[in-house]
């Protein structure tokens, strides 16, 4: 069932609440060959990609640039997409719809935001990611096969 039945307290009416994915974005960062990737500060811990989620009002690539920026500080640029992900459980917190972004970092990366590390990591030589991270990194290197 995608929503919940609330009462009214003014009126005592059934109101149907929705309940709905969450949109989010993940930037796959090309840097000094390799990837940018983050160490969370905030729960779940671990290494991932950037991103969060989109505002209300803010285009996907916007949010991608701006998730981008504030947690990387790089500026990004030739953002091209990946692809959707939205299995229900890659993220334990909620149901969490990712659009997934390549793009090419430009300045000086240091960790910002909910960034409490970044790195530069070649594909063969990930650490354990959080979310679906290693899956689209996967898909993100089947990708970069194909064009060689």
């Amino acid at each position: 069932m995608s929503y919940t039945t609330l009462t009214c307290p003014s009126c005592g009416a059934d109101v149907k609440q929705y309940r709905n994915p969450f949109p989010t974005v993940d930037i796959i960062i090309e840097f000094d060959g390799g990837i940018v990737l983050i160490e969370r500060k905030n729960k779940p811990f671990g290494w991932a990609l950037p991103g969060g989620f989109v505002d209300y009002g803010e285009s996907l690539e916007s949010a991608a640039v701006r998730e981008a920026r504030e947690e990387t500080t790089l500026e990004i640029s030739n953002l091209r997409l990946l692809g959707c992900y939205s299995d229900p459980a890659r993220d334990n917190r909620m149901h969490a719809i990712s659009t997934v972004y390549i793009a090419t970092g430009q300045g000086t990366p240091r960790a910002a935001d909910d960034a409490l590390n970044l790195g530069i990591f070649r594909l063969d030589a990930l650490p354990e990611l959080c979310f679906d991270h290693a899956s689209i990194l996967a898909d993100y290197e089947a990708l970069k096969k194909d064009e060689r």
